[in-house]
């Protein structure tokens, strides 16, 4: 039986969770406005800086060296926000990203665009965590489906308009400061809003708490608030096969996420044949897809593979596959349609299997205590991979073609889906004979 079935939200709390949903989608979402730019302003930076030595090889680097930092953060501020709160961190991140983005658009020059961009990567590491341990006080396990699926919308909506907004910017001649500038003062706006409409906790409006998945890593000590220690917290994780085949998948899924959310502006610039502000509008396909596949693929989940994620996993990365392979064939095409049209499919095929990772799975396995922490364990495990979305594919489109990107890519998707099978088979496998 279901036991958030004993959990009924008073029509009080209903309205405050539906406040809170509201505040984390667009507080997120404003996190990407200070992400997109430097993707979206890429074409513009070459062109000005070409003549430097700044190409796609050393934009690469400066963005690989910033999910590094990414990578790393997401263990510590994971880590930390389990025990200081999701809400002190979720409004700092926003803070100290528009401080980081005003300095990279004040800068010029290799070492200031990379220490600005790591240190902007660093800081926006404390969002989603974050997000997830709110989420975690607020709405039972029965809910998590489709509460962190609205909230994936933040990431991938938020990127729709981040780049539909800045490349309009672009159009209109704003240059890439501006650019950088328009970011920040938008964050600012939206930290504000969320000072005061987001709460930490239902205790916070005097309601109660929900209850978490009893298949949590930490069984009943999983409704705990926080971690009496650090290796209470961590050893759970360390010692779960289930956890490890998480953050294989993660690691794929973010690579591959991460390469199309960088390089597909410059992709449909040069394959496409692409304005740069074109390049920038057309490249919101990606994120609109993705999100679109959220709730698809949520759906799939809940109703036809029996609440067996591993399984709607399987089923995007299966023909994702082959997408990629496909993409790794074309070449320059004289028009934009087919690549807009191969990009959008593998947005579709990937980004609802992504977002179960860091998302349901992670309030699964972590419940209130550990939440963020496997958000953050598995979110790094990502983008330690994603690390080579940046140089390594740079590095690939600039010495090999595109060809060489979309055939590496490939392959990693085949890992990915070897993991979503182990996964489903030793995990998700025992779970369901122990609940029958």
């Amino acid at each position: 039986m279901d036991s958030t079935t004993e959990y009924q939200p008073s029509p009080r709390l209903r309205k405050w969770q539906s406040i809170t949903v509201g505040s984390l989608i667009v507080g997120y979402a404003g996190y990407y406005v200070c992400r997109s730019n430097f993707s979206v302003a890429t074409p513009l930076l070459l062109a000005e800086f070409g003549a430097q030595g700044i190409d796609k090889e050393m934009i690469g680097l400066i963005a690989s060296v910033g999910v590094l930092f990414y990578a790393v953060g997401k263990i510590f501020n994971g880590v930390l926000c389990d025990f200081i709160g999701g809400r002190k961190m979720f409004l700092f991140g926003m803070m100290g990203s528009v401080a980081a983005t005003v300095f990279f658009g004040i800068g010029a020059g290799v070492a200031v665009f990379m220490i600005a961009w790591s240190l902007n990567r660093l800081i926006q590491s404390m969002g989603w965590g974050a997000l997830v341990k709110i989420t975690s006080n607020w709405f039972p396990f029965g809910k998590y489906g489709v509460i962190m699926g609205l909230l994936s919308l933040s990431f991938l909506f938020g990127d729709v308009v981040a780049r539909f907004f800045l490349g309009g910017l672009i159009n209109a001649g704003i240059g890439w400061r501006g650019v950088f500038y328009a970011a920040a003062a938008t964050l600012t706006v939206i930290a504000v809003i969320n000072h005061f409409l987001l709460k930490s906790s239902p205790r916070d409006i005097g309601e109660p708490e929900p209850p978490v998945n009893p298949h949590n890593l930490y069984g009943e000590q999983g409704n705990e608030k926080r971690p009496s220690d650090l290796k209470t917290l961590l050893m759970p994780f360390f010692k779960s096969f289930g956890f490890w085949m998480v953050a294989i998948m993660s690691l794929g899924l973010t690579l591959i996420r991460e390469s199309f959310n960088f390089w597909t502006p410059t992709y449909l610039a040069e394959v496409g044949m692409l304005s740069a502000g074109e390049a920038a509008q057309y490249s919101l396909l990606f994120p609109l897809f993705g999100g679109i596949s959220v709730l698809v693929f949520g759906y799939l989940a809940d109703h036809l593979a029996g609440g067996k994620r591993s399984v709607a996993i399987m089923i995007g990365v299966v023909p994702l596959v082959l997408v990629l392979g496909f993409m790794g064939g074309v070449r320059s095409v004289g028009s934009a349609v087919l690549p807009l049209v191969l990009v959008s499919v593998a947005a579709f095929l990937m980004m609802g299997p992504y977002s179960f990772l860091a998302g349901a799975i992670s309030l699964d396995l972590g419940g209130k205590k550990g939440s963020s922490t496997a958000a953050g364990l598995i979110d790094s495990a990502g983008y330690f991979g994603g690390i080579l979305s940046g140089y390594g594919i740079g590095a690939l489109a600039q010495r090999l073609g595109w060809y060489a990107v979309f055939i590496g890519l490939a392959v990693v998707a085949f890992i990915t889906l070897v993991a979503a099978v182990f996964y489903w088979r030793y995990q998700e496998g025992e779970q369901a004979a122990t609940d029958t």
